[in-house]
């Protein structure tokens, strides 16, 4: 048996390319593919682009359960899959901006927002990893749906379903990002204040 074969077949050992992984990275490719559909000027690739991102959201899920179900859980997919999700959710809401169909200062609160909470997590690695809360989980299903609603090509008096389920992302999206610093400064104090004397 060669090196490479044992490798493999030693316990604990994952594979690079699984499945997991190479979800994510189809969800990069689809990225691109889904700006060009929605910049195209006839309906039908407007639900091209609807539907190109619905998929893509649909693996962002399932990528990360099938990671974590079938162990398969790598350091590329620990940094791949936030950029994919992200650039999803950035490149939907700066396309939706350039069509006139979204607020521009929406669009970039919530790109300041995502972009500040990376940066801050990185920034307070060395005391400790803040965790995913219910309500991180739950900006991303709302900004989801609300970037489906505006893709999908409703009528006019429709159209306030959009809004309204864009408020609401932004609502959570603000405050959990509020959230996400208090936990980081109040982690970084009690790492430097260190446990109290007996």
């Amino acid at each position: 048996m060669s090196t490479d074969d044992s490798a493999a077949s030693t316990p604990g050992h994952v594979p690079l390319w699984n499945i997991a992984n190479i979800l994510t990275a189809s969800r990069l490719v689809m990225v691109p593919l889904f700006v060009l559909f929605l910049f195209l000027d006839h309906p039908a690739w407007r639900f091209a682009a609807f539907a190109l991102f619905v998929v893509a959201a649909v693996t962002d899920r399932v990528d990360g359960e099938i990671a974590r179900r079938r162990n398969l859980v790598t350091d590329f997919g620990k940094v791949a899959d936030p950029i994919a999700d992200k650039a999803l959710t950035g490149a939907a809401l700066i396309a939706l901006s350039m069509l006139g169909e979204l607020w521009w200062w929406v669009t970039i609160a919530i790109l300041v927002r995502e972009l500040g909470i990376t940066v801050l997590r990185f920034a307070v690695i060395r005391h400790g990893v803040i965790p995913a809360s219910r309500g991180g989980k739950l900006k991303t299903v709302l900004q989801v749906v609300a970037i489906a609603i505006y893709l999908f090509p409703l009528p006019d008096p429709l159209h306030m379903l959009a809004h309204v389920a864009m408020a609401a992302a932004l609502a959570v999206t603000l405050w959990t990002g509020g959230d996400y610093v208090f936990q980081a400064v109040r982690q970084r104090g009690d790492r430097t204040r260190g446990p109290a004397a007996g």
